[in-house]
């Protein structure tokens, strides 16, 4: 099964509601990667062209919203692959090289760079006339030196004094297959929920314009999201939001407990819950971390499979 897609968000949760928490759930991943065009391509199947690139995903970032490219610029005297960060925050861009008629790049190179926000930088550059040359590229967003390092547990991300059941939480991994969304954890929250800032940090990402929700390929880049960063360089994303619900904007500082966005049932998910998650950039890729919430008092509590949250 195979969707291509002009936009570049590759949101993916592949979730378990509460119902499929048994022995006998089966996992299911999806892939990405570019295409000589540059549009992304979604695929579920590990013998696409995306194996080359090890793309296997449950999350990724609105790259046009956040304005992150790689832009080729070719003239008579040389070629240059440019990467361009227009986001609030630290990336780091991976390249490879697909196709190539330049010998000073070949085939199956890879490239890598950190950018700063708001920068660009060369990441290839040949001198002479140029030839074809085609690549695949991906980004992770925050610094790569960012050490997960909360002041306090995160709370939970909804009413205090309600509470909801962990569909899906670590070491449980029905769904949560690859490293991005190993840590996830997902809330089986009613739709139109409100979801409250489970850490005080500044918005770079949002997007709030879909409505619908399935478990198809073709509905990975259909998520709405809000993305958070931390002072220590993670970042939280909160996913498959209510279309049109989200109150917060890119650069915004959202404080602890503000009233974010209503929870949804949006993108490639199975139903209406709440995808929680905390990255970091682990060198070309976003990794999720453990965390904890805060239980009575303040006292750590470690998310379960099919356990009940309470929000203090």
């Amino acid at each position: 099964m195979r969707a291509q897609t002009s936009k570049t968000s590759i949101l993916i949760t592949l979730t378990a509601v509460l119902a499929c928490v048994s022995s006998s759930a089966s996992a299911q991943t999806a892939y990405k990667y570019r295409d000589a065009s540059g549009q992304w391509v979604f695929t579920d199947q590990a013998t696409s062209p995306s194996a080359s690139t090890g793309n296997a995903v449950t999350l990724g970032h609105e790259h046009e919203a956040l304005q992150i490219s790689v832009q080729k610029v070719q003239t008579p005297k040389s070629t240059q692959l440019i990467a361009i960060n227009e986001c609030l925050c630290v990336i780091t861009v991976k390249l490879t090289i697909v196709q190539s008629d330049i010998a000073e790049v070949p085939e199956g190179s890879n490239y890598e760079a950190t950018l700063d926000p708001n920068s660009r930088q060369v990441v290839v550059e040949v001198t002479g006339a140029g030839g074809a040359l085609s690549y695949h590229w991906s980004s992770a967003l925050g610094s790569p030196k960012a050490v997960h390092h909360p002041p306090r547990p995160y709370r939970v991300p909804f009413a205090v004094g309600a509470t909801f059941t962990v569909s899906q939480a670590f070491p449980e991994r029905f769904t949560h297959v690859t490293p991005d969304s190993q840590f996830a954890v997902d809330i089986a929250l009613p739709d139109e929920t409100p979801i409250y800032a489970a850490r005080e940090g500044t918005v770079i990402n949002v997007r709030h314009d879909s409505f619908t929700g399935a478990p198809l390929p073709v509905m990975l880049d259909q998520a709405n999201v809000v993305e958070i960063l931390h002072d220590d360089g993670t970042i939280a994303v909160y996913a498959h939001l209510h279309w049109d619900s989200i109150r917060v904007h890119i650069g915004q500082h959202v404080a602890l407990g503000e009233y974010i966005a209503n929870s949804g049932n949006t993108g490639f998910t199975t139903g209406a819950h709440l995808h929680f998650a905390v990255l970091r950039n682990a060198g070309t890729t976003d990794v999720s971390v453990p965390v904890q919430f805060a239980g009575i008092g303040g006292t750590p509590v470690t998310p379960a499979t099919a356990t009940p949250l309470t929000a203090y």
